[in-house]
């Protein structure tokens, strides 16, 4: 026992040491920040002269002198002939979307569907770029609500995954009109977890009582460091249960031809399987769409970017390590089935 009290006596004094220098670093970048204000703005590319200028950087090392300027010239010219003509093109509006446990990258989502719903027309579109291994369900229905924003205004929904939708991240993609996935993109994982260690033996041998008051019969039920009851593990998957009902749901509402039963398992799919279960409609790349829309449609990259002050972005990369080590299990989860 003196020994344990030793040990952790230790631990507690290096904790503190980390914990007092993370306090002294917030603490100075906080009264150089005070000063600061967040800086937002709307950033906008034209993806079309994204690619002419890609092509001719390569067209200016492989053609000869005379060859590039005759090339030039063609293109310029057909240039000003689309300029010119009075028939107004189509536009595709292009939206990132890189989840986390968190998806909290919702902020900047919904003022990039916001500015577009102020300027798309009828012919327009939306293509969503979606990568996300899912995570917290509110935060996720959130995020799922802004792209049903789109749909409900009529505005054509493309979502296209080029690694992986899943759980929450499916949420999101369900909601499209048509869903392109990459051919090994990983989709599905229409389920719901909860997990969490439980230190109540480990606690209970050294002789640490652990005490939680509450008010409500079910404002608690499983817990990390008091003993968990059947009811208490029964309640919990109940309410994951009704989760996952939700979920199944709203799947249904947006993709009704699924065959729920089978791929509401939890388990996940890629892209080509995925096709054969009706998870994704088209096996192709966002590199292979965008570049099918060029030359008919006018191209826009719509970027939301919240500049925040020093001392929130130093909490924030605490936070996205945290996130980033659980999503890294689940990543080697998935990378584990694959074939060596």
């Amino acid at each position: 026992m003196t020994e344990f009290l030793a040990a952790y006596g230790l631990f507690l004094l290096k904790t503190l040491t980390v914990v007092i220098a993370i306090v002294a670093v917030i603490g100075a970048a906080a009264a150089a920040g005070r000063k600061a204000t967040s800086d937002e703005t709307l950033e906008v590319e034209n993806l079309n002269d994204r690619f002419r200028s890609l092509a001719t950087a390569l067209k200016r090392a492989v053609l000869d002198k005379q060859q590039f300027k005759i090339d030039a010239k063609a293109i310029k010219k057909k240039l000003k002939q689309t300029t010119k003509s009075s028939a107004k093109r189509p536009r595709t509006f292009v939206i990132d979307f890189k989840g986390d446990l968190k998806a909290t990258a919702v902020p900047s989502l919904r003022e990039e569907v916001s500015a577009v719903l102020e300027v798309a027309e009828a012919d327009d579109e939306v293509i969503v770029r979606l990568e996300n291994y899912g995570g917290v369900v509110h935060e996720h229905g959130l995020a799922a609500s802004q792209l049903v924003r789109l749909r409900d205004r009529k505005i054509a929904l493309t979502v296209v995954v080029d690694k992986v939708a899943a759980s929450g991240g499916y949420l999101m993609a369900c909601v499209a009109d048509r869903i392109v996935a990459a051919p090994f993109a990983i989709l599905g994982s229409i389920g719901v977890i909860a997990q969490l260690p439980n230190f109540n033996r480990m606690l209970d041998t050294h002789g640490v009582d652990f005490e939680q008051i509450t008010a409500g019969d079910y404002k608690r039920n499983v817990t990390m460091f008091g003993k968990n009851t059947d009811d208490d593990r029964a309640r919990l998957k109940e309410q994951l249960e009704d989760v996952h009902t939700l979920f199944k749901s709203a799947v249904a509402r947006y993709r009704p031809d699924l065959d729920l039963a089978k791929v509401s398992t939890g388990e996940h799919w890629y892209g080509a399987r995925a096709l054969e279960l009706g998870l994704a409609d088209e096996l192709c790349t966002s590199d292979e769409l965008l570049a099918a829309r060029v030359a008919e449609r006018d191209l826009y990259s719509v970027s939301y970017k919240i500049k925040k002050p020093l001392q929130k972005r130093l909490i924030a990369s605490v936070d996205s390590a945290l996130e980033k080590l659980d999503s890294a299990r689940w990543r080697r989860g998935f990378e584990s089935r694959l074939p060596r």
